[in-house]
């Protein structure tokens, strides 16, 4: 009984010890954005979560979507064309710090990175349609 009880609590020690030294999501996602501004060319300080890197994402998917929807095909063709060519400049490598990322989230923060590099951003992250108009010049 004493041997059991021994064992099971050097297990639980063992276990709360491997856990506590691994990252958090959001300190992986972070450090892998913090990895890909000089690829992305997007500020230093922008370091999304995964969920904040979908936000973006979707936001802009949305905006795209409108756009079409609205008769402005074109625009949103040079903006799509835009972000993949930063998308693809930035992903060439996978830095070592975005590894423990799941493919979807990797390149979801990619993309929101690239998004941040093209300036598309407000000062709070957040993706701006009008920013990516002006850049794109309509």
């Amino acid at each position: 009984m004493r041997r059991t009880t021994t064992v099971l609590l050097l297990t639980a020690a063992l276990t709360a010890g491997a856990v506590g030294c691994s990252k958090s999501g959001d300190e992986t996602a972070k450090d892998c954005a913090t990895a890909l501004t000089a690829r992305t060319g997007g500020k230093p300080a922008d370091t999304p979560t995964v969920n904040e890197a979908k936000e973006r994402v979707d936001a802009l998917d949305k905006t795209l979507a409108g756009m079409v929807r609205s008769g402005y095909e074109t625009v949103a063709k040079q903006a799509a064309d835009a972000l993949e060519q930063k998308t693809k400049a930035g992903g060439k490598s996978r830095p070592g710090a975005c590894k423990p990322l799941s493919e979807d989230d990797y390149t979801t923060l990619l993309m929101a990175k690239s998004i941040d590099g093209l300036g598309w951003t407000d000062e709070g992250g957040k993706f701006d349609k009008l920013k990516m108009a002006d850049s794109l010049g309509s």
